[in-house]
């Protein structure tokens, strides 16, 4: 089976003048890289790459040829063709093209995505069976409490209340933009909202010091967190993240941040956290996020993969190590989640359950490719 033509497009949101920050960034509504390769046999698979970051890079590796290579390729050959891909952010040919590194690794992730996919529909399994098949549902949470200009306690409650109305069990709540104060009195009112018998997540998005991250874990202990999420700066927060660990019995979590799976295996070495949160879609695909689930169960580490809950429930639901997915319930934060596949699964009662369909399970909806989405090749 070969590849006889690659599709792509990007995908964003209308900007609504009101933007969801973070600790110290705007997150952005929809900015990924949405491609479908189809067989000679006519087997179409379809996968995405999520960017943070301008995706004009990844526009200009695409349009400049960086795909022209797989066609014609072994369809049901994912680790080679992830090869052939990632392989070139350490190539002569990228420099000369003026691919970035960043946009190869994005690239990649997302036909990788898509081969597995046509795997999976090949086999007539869907892909959790294939990585493993531990179970065939898994548990969703919710992100929510974002920053955004002019939001009060008053709004901050009305949304937290419409989640919780919506059934989840698990919430996600961003802190470490604000003072300590002002963030605990934040979290305070998030727990109250939820109930002690639903779970509180904390995400620091990278925005602590390490004396303000002690500090900050030992005022939220009183919440009872399930984990506190990137609570240190980037720029040494593997070793500040152990140091971390050692003052807290709160459980760390990282990984959407890394590049690369092998600094993921990093965190897992340096015994810096407890739960890893890699992203298939911002690196790696399912060829390395596979490895990182196995590597995880070694070490008595929990997955709970970042975004794109209806892609990474494959990987959670596929292995022992899974723990939960992340899920983005709320339209005006993430439109692609709702819009985007014709048969989403079932998030009901705090759990995802799968769709039985080969690969991913998932159809593409036509009508939100050309409400969100720019043909680019």
């Amino acid at each position: 089976m070969k590849i006889k033509q690659i599709e792509a497009w990007i995908l964003t949101a209308p900007d609504d003048g009101r933007p969801h920050w973070v600790s110290h960034f705007i997150v952005p509504k929809a900015n990924e890289l949405l491609v479908r390769v189809t067989t000679d046999e006519g087997i179409q698979g379809i996968g995405i790459a999520t960017s943070y970051t301008p995706i004009e890079a990844v526009r200009h590796a695409i349009g400049d040829g960086i795909l022209e290579p797989l066609i014609g390729a072994d369809a049901l050959a994912p680790e080679r063709i992830y090869e052939t891909l990632f392989s070139l952010t350490w190539k002569r040919r990228a420099f000369e093209r003026k691919w970035t590194r960043e946009a190869v690794v994005r690239v990649s992730a997302a036909i990788d995505i898509a081969i597995w996919d046509i795997v999976g529909k090949a086999s007539g399994l869907p892909l959790y069976r294939l990585f493993g098949g531990y179970r065939d549902a898994v548990p969703a949470y919710v992100t929510c409490a974002y920053y955004r200009d002019g939001k009060d306690a008053v709004e901050l409650r009305e949304e937290i209340t419409m989640l919780r109305e919506q059934g989840h069990r698990g919430f996600k709540a961003k802190a470490g933009g604000d003072t300590l104060e002002v963030d605990m009195e934040r979290m305070a009112l998030v727990r109250e909202v939820i109930g002690d018998d639903n779970q509180l997540m904390i995400d620091i998005n990278r925005g602590w010091d390490l004396d303000t991250a002690i500090e900050g874990a030992r005022l939220l202990a009183e919440l009872k967190p399930r984990w506190l999420e990137e609570p240190v700066r980037w720029v040494d927060d593997r070793r500040e993240l152990k140091m971390l660990a050692q003052t807290t019995a709160i459980p760390l979590s990282a990984g959407e941040s890394e590049l690369t799976s092998y600094a993921c295996r990093s965190l897992l070495e340096e015994q810096a956290v407890r739960i890893l949160q890699f992203d298939c879609t911002m690196m790696g695909g399912f060829t390395e996020g596979r490895k990182l689930a196995a590597l995880c169960e070694m070490n008595h580490v929990q997955v709970a993969p970042h975004h794109d809950c209806f892609i990474h429930a494959h990987i959670v639901a596929g292995s022992p190590a899974g723990l939960i997915v992340e899920s983005f319930t709320d339209p005006e934060r993430d439109p692609l989640q709702a819009e985007l596949f014709e048969n989403p699964p079932r998030i009901e009662g705090g759990m995802l359950y799968l769709n039985p369909d080969p690969g991913l399970g998932l159809t593409l909806s036509m009508a939100a490719v050309e409400k969100c989405g720019e043909r680019i090749l």
